[in-house]
């Protein structure tokens, strides 16, 4: 009797804390190439951000980007020549933030080759769209009080 009580409640905290069916689904549909169409901005005006604590949004327009969801890890290629071009490597979480909406949001850490971060900071963007062909980030920042959006726009390129 005793081991059946065990094995209810390793089975029952085993399911609590897996992978919701949301994101075993976004992982699947995230896997693989895309490219970042356009950065654009919830408020009219010109602005000089700093995307990622990279580079500027003229620089990541164009770039491509890989993910690989079975170890949560990915490369974005700036190919800009006056951008600092290069491979940047990155690990990445997809999290269930309200499971009737189907809400979530994507954590994002760049790191170095071996997937270790040289200052433990990365960055919750909301994935406001996700389908087979399309996907859409948006990030909100505080500008004068006020909410600010930068959403980013990518498309499938290859799965």
């Amino acid at each position: 009797m005793k081991k059946l009580i065990v094995v209810v409640l390793l089975l029952v905290s085993v399911i609590s804390c897996g992978t919701s069916k949301t994101v075993r689904t976004s992982k699947k549909v995230i896997k693989g190439e895309w490219t970042l169409n356009s950065v654009t901005y919830n408020q009219t005006g010109t602005y000089a951000i700093s995307l990622l604590n990279d580079a500027s949004k003229e620089c990541f327009e164009g770039s491509a980007w890989q993910f690989i969801p079975n170890n949560n890890t990915g490369i974005y290629t700036i190919e800009k020549g006056d951008c600092f071009p290069g491979e940047r490597n990155f690990v990445f979480t997809i999290q269930e933030v309200d499971p009737e909406t189907g809400l979530y949001d994507f954590l994002l850490k760049p790191t170095n080759e071996k997937n270790k971060s040289e200052d433990n900071k990365g960055f919750r963007l909301q994935l406001a769209e996700l389908s087979e062909g399309s996907m859409t980030w948006v990030q909100t920042l505080n500008v004068n009080g006020k909410p600010f959006k930068i959403n980013m726009n990518f498309t499938k390129t290859i799965e």
